[in-house]
């Protein structure tokens, strides 16, 4: 349930966005998805929100909510770092980087691209994302944090070269 803050003021920043404005709500997805908590990252959408993850097709906040449940179950150790790529109005493209460890403890790099519109509200309305993931040995992962928040000295996607 949102709260009557949420409701009154919306999930700032807003759009229209600028260079520093999507960064921020670039950095805020990032921040949620590395909670790894799928109720938490739900509330970042509207509650018709529709994605294209892969070849899956979500719907609304109870298949958001039940696709990253089932995600955060077989992707360990997952750690993410997202960039803004470009920015107009309502709409952010993102390229990102994530690693994680399957049951088998095989690692990988997923790389992606998204594209993302917002409601008024900042509330993001559409996802689409296009994701590839490469099997990596564990010495080469690149992204060593404690679980949760990317601190803010660790490098970005520009500084890793990636």
């Amino acid at each position: 349930m949102k709260s009557v803050w949420s409701f009154i003021m919306g999930r700032p920043p807003l759009p229209p966005f600028s260079e520093t404005t999507a960064a921020q709500k670039v950095r805020a997805a990032e921040d949620g998805w590395n909670s790894r908590d799928p109720q938490r990252v739900t509330q970042a959408y509207t509650d018709d929100s529709q994605w294209r993850n892969r070849s899956e097709l979500l719907t609304g906040h109870i298949e958001i909510e039940a696709f990253l449940t089932r995600k955060w179950q077989r992707e360990h150790h997952y750690r993410l770092i997202k960039e803004p790529w470009a920015w107009t109005q309502n709409r952010i493209a993102v390229r990102f980087a994530y690693e994680w460890c399957d049951d088998d403890a095989q690692w990988f790099r997923s790389y992606g691209n998204e594209n993302w519109d917002f409601a008024a509200d900042g509330r993001m309305c559409r996802r689409i994302a296009s994701i590839n993931d490469m099997p990596i040995t564990e010495q080469s992962r690149l992204f060593h944090w404690p679980s949760g928040r990317r601190p803010d000295e660790h490098p970005g996607l520009t500084e890793l070269n990636l």
